[in-house]
């Protein structure tokens, strides 16, 4: 199936070609990501561009390490980033606190938040990281955390049910486009052009029970189920808290593998992460950027045709898949 790439993508692409800067580079890419079309044709494509934006969001965040404010510079680690926003007193510390070992001071009042602040919260064998950030149209964050947002794998709207959560996530969404953060699910604003940073987006609908929370729920999935995960929890009683680890790793799209040296057991303890739809060869590029060179074939276990199945450097591989590497 043909691409079909629209003009703004080409656009983009040569801008892309064209950048020096680190930064330039990513918001070419994210523009790609957000105007590319999506269906069969483009799922490689989709994954290349995914792939070279974390590689370069790693330089960035190499660069910028020395340079960013302390409090507001959060280095990424475990399977994936998820940063948590959205408007005063939603619950998004309440949240940290309840999947992390994080301890965010959490009070009924708003703007209790003052810095980013990172947890990590466990999904079966590996850890994602979720950063815990002050609300959006807070005076004078936006500038310390546009930086945070735009380096995101994945951007979580807190919302609340108790109130308007259909209000607070059209609120968010203005707040982040002033930031040049727009939702890759969704049409992006013709007005915004150049250097805008296309995220995957989810939203988590909490305080699921609060009096009314369920009639909100309907609303808030009817006008954005279209476009975004919708996750309804209650960060103080713990509904749906055992479920968002697995829907946020469906959400951040990578798979897990493990590797094995020839004649040994595989090692279950530390997968490689890489995006879905990633080759043998990425994976081996992903150990050492020279190990994809040496390699002369691969034996996989789980999606092949059978179990010790030889491929080669491109096969495609799958969550959880056990690969021994022969050079």
């Amino acid at each position: 199936m043909p691409a079909n790439l629209p003009p703004r993508y080409i656009a983009a692409e040569q801008r892309y070609r064209e950048a020096k800067d680190v930064d330039d580079k990513l918001a070419a890419l994210q523009e790609m990501l957000a105007v590319m079309p999506r269906h069969k044709g483009t799922d490689k494509l989709h994954a290349g561009l995914r792939s070279k934006i974390a590689k370069l969001n790693q330089e960035s965040e190499r660069k910028a390490a020395t340079a960013k404010r302390a409090g507001f510079f959060i280095r990424r680690e475990g399977a994936g980033q998820i940063v948590l926003t959205g408007a005063p007193n939603t619950g998004k510390s309440q949240l940290l606190a309840a999947l992390t070992s994080a301890t965010p001071e959490v009070a009924m009042y708003p703007y209790t938040t003052q810095v980013a602040l990172p947890g990590m919260m466990r999904f079966e064998d590996i850890q994602i990281q979720l950063v815990d950030t002050p609300p959006l149209g807070q005076k004078g964050v936006r500038p310390l955390i546009s930086s945070i947002l735009r380096a995101a794998d994945i951007i979580a709207i807190v919302a609340d049910l108790s109130g308007d959560p259909s209000w607070e996530v059209e609120w968010a969404l203005g707040e982040l486009a002033e930031c040049r953060v727009i939702p890759g699910s969704m049409p992006p604003d013709e007005e915004l052009t150049g250097g805008i940073y296309a995220k995957d987006m989810v939203i988590i609908a909490n305080k699921s029970d609060a009096p009314g929370a369920d009639r909100n729920l309907r609303s808030l999935r009817l006008k954005y189920e279209t476009f975004f995960p919708i996750l309804a929890v209650s960060a103080t009683q713990g509904e749906g808290l055992d479920r968002l680890p697995g829907k946020l790793f469906e959400a951040l799209d990578v798979i897990r593998v493990y590797t094995k040296a020839p004649g040994q057991k595989a090692d279950m303890n530390e997968p490689v992460i890489l995006p879905r739809e990633s080759t043998v060869g990425e994976a081996a590029e992903e150990i050492h950027k020279d190990f994809k060179k040496g390699m002369k074939y691969a034996v996989v276990w789980g999606s092949g045709k059978y179990n010790a199945q030889t491929v080669s450097k491109t096969h495609t591989l799958q969550d959880q898949d056990i690969v021994e590497f022969h050079v």
